[in-house]
């Protein structure tokens, strides 16, 4: 990847040279990764920059924030601490940039987009080890989920919108066609636990119908959002088009949801933050699109594929430290099955290998910081307290070499009640509640007893208590004898508090943009 504008003075080496270094250089070759009981030192630290107007600044205020990587406690980079005065010189950028973006030809726009695509996968290795390093999940994950459905995203999202068709009503004397026309500026706001992947699926969309983007990712995970934007400036995307703010919430996030000039929202993050940003943006008459928690039931019926059914709950359980929002962390299983089914559980979660993310044979990494592995650690004495029993450990790994690093190891609880904190609250980690049901009716009632619905799996080989359970439950999205296999055509999303809209395929493309009705008098 090729150097982009040099950084101002007041940025000693901002990502436009270091990140692209660590792109150019990529991972160490597969013989030399450390063995899972030598962490390896983190490259000295980089200084990131905002990205405005295709350079990257320093903040206004000249403030940064430390990013550590989790698994070895060291500060990997300096992140910008931005406020209001970056909010608006992001925003005018992405202002300045949409009419010429917007009139672009729809084919240069996704010619571009699938340029990105390309170098994505081109530097995939790269960003996998990025990804890795900033967030603690193992190499092998990113490099096997995250950075391919990165790219996939760019592809996929420029086909969408060449493949798109809208509507035509002919009426009496009168005919009606749809145009689709982009919004404006879309602020896009994203997590830490896929930092790169869902930042792709709503940036590509967003670009792909021709609105210019403030993006915000979380402060904890900042490296790969950087490296987008030098793939972004390698690729010809013009000046201005995609910005991006480093910073906190209530500092950078609040001041772009509030911005007067952004048109749309698209938010991923807890359910406490999104009910601020909802109410940040409806007064605004802004369009919104929330995907926030889940308390993800995974429904365990006696008739079930047994070893497929133990399989899917511990990677639903599991995968990514439990640190996906759609992971099953409550596992209901028919009565009868109960006992041998979490036996089978908790001897599957201790095959499960924990250790240094750089190591291939790593299945479970560190959480992304110590703060968020205390308040996980906060939950399993919680079930404790409720009169849980806890299996597999929940404690936090303190010997060399994991001591710096943010490690817990998973646990899996059993004997609580569905109503107690434990089993309603999201936890947002390796930690899994176990319940027995006694009948179909009972496990809907305990599925969808609690405040979220985003997702659920149900494991049974009777199809029509399949279609009679995914029918009842309170979710946005269901899973039968599977989990997470995506088909970014379908709409995601969530209902009650696990937020509001949807997106995906076609809805995507609804939600960035407008959709204007021009009726013709024939006669």
């Amino acid at each position: 990847m090729t150097k982009i504008s040099p950084p101002p003075p007041a940025v000693d080496q901002t990502a436009g040279a270091r990140v692209a270094a660590v792109l150019r250089a990529g991972p160490p070759a597969a013989g030399a990764l450390p063995a899972a009981t030598a962490m390896p030192a983190p490259p000295a630290a980089l200084i990131l920059g905002n990205f405005i107007n295709g350079r990257f600044v320093a903040p206004a205020a000249g403030a940064w924030l430390a990013d550590v990587a989790p698994a070895t406690g060291e500060v990997i980079a300096r992140v910008p601490r931005s406020d209001a005065r970056d909010v608006n010189a992001a925003v005018q950028s992405a202002r300045d940039a949409f009419p010429a973006w917007s009139r672009r030809p729809a084919e240069e726009r996704l010619a571009i987009l699938e340029d990105v695509a390309a170098r994505i996968a081109a530097h995939a290795g790269e960003l996998a080890a990025l990804e890795s390093l900033d967030t603690g999940k193992p190499l092998a994950l990113a490099a096997s989920m995250d950075i391919p459905r990165a790219s996939l995203n760019f592809r996929f999202f420029a086909g969408a919108v060449r493949h798109d068709t809208t509507g035509c009503h002919e009426m009496s004397g009168a005919l009606n066609y749809t145009l689709r026309r982009p919004l404006g500026v879309c602020a896009l706001v994203t997590p830490w636990n896929l930092p790169l992947y869902l930042l792709t699926w709503k940036a590509a969309p967003a670009l792909a119908l021709g609105n210019t983007i403030v993006a915000k990712p979380s402060e904890l995970t900042p490296l790969t959002a950087a490296a987008l934007c030098e793939i972004f400036s390698d690729a010809g995307l013009p000046a201005g088009v995609f910005n991006l703010i480093h910073g906190l919430g209530v500092e950078a996030g609040q001041p772009l949801v509030e911005h007067a000039g952004v048109r749309a929202v698209s938010f991923t993050g807890g359910t406490a933050t999104g009910a601020r940003v909802a109410a940040a943006a409806a007064p605004r008459f802004k369009k919104l699109s929330l995907e926030l928690g889940g308390k993800n039931p995974t429904v365990i019926f006696a008739d079930c594929d047994f070893e497929a059914a133990v399989t899917g709950a511990a990677r639903a359980g599991f995968h990514n430290q439990g640190q996906i929002c759609l992971c099953g962390s409550r596992v209901l299983v028919e009565a009868p099955l109960h006992d041998r089914f979490v036996a089978a559980l908790a001897a599957r979660m201790s095959q499960l290998r924990l250790g240094d993310p750089s190591d291939p044979q790593t299945q479970l990494g560190a959480l992304v910081s110590a703060a968020h592995r205390d308040k996980v650690e906060s939950y399993v004495q919680l079930a404790r307290s409720e009169g849980g029993v806890v299996i597999g450990g929940g404690r936090p790994i303190l010997g060399p070499p994991f001591d710096r690093g943010a490690f817990l190891e998973p646990a899996l609880v059993t004997g609580l009640p569905p109503g107690c904190r434990t089993a309603q609250e999201e936890i947002f980690g390796p930690v899994v509640t176990v319940h027995p049901f006694a009948d179909e009716a009972e496990a809907i009632a305990i599925a969808n007893g609690v405040p979220y619905g985003l997702s659920a799996s149900v494991w049974t080989r009777d199809l029509a208590r399949a279609h009679r359970v995914a029918a009842a439950l309170d979710v946005g999205m269901v899973w039968v004898n599977t989990w997470l296999v995506r088909d970014l055509r379908v709409p995601f999303g969530g209902t009650k508090e696990s937020g509001v809209g949807r997106e995906g395929g076609g809805y995507s493309l609804d939600f960035f943009s407008e959709q204007r009705n021009v009726c013709i008098q024939l006669d």
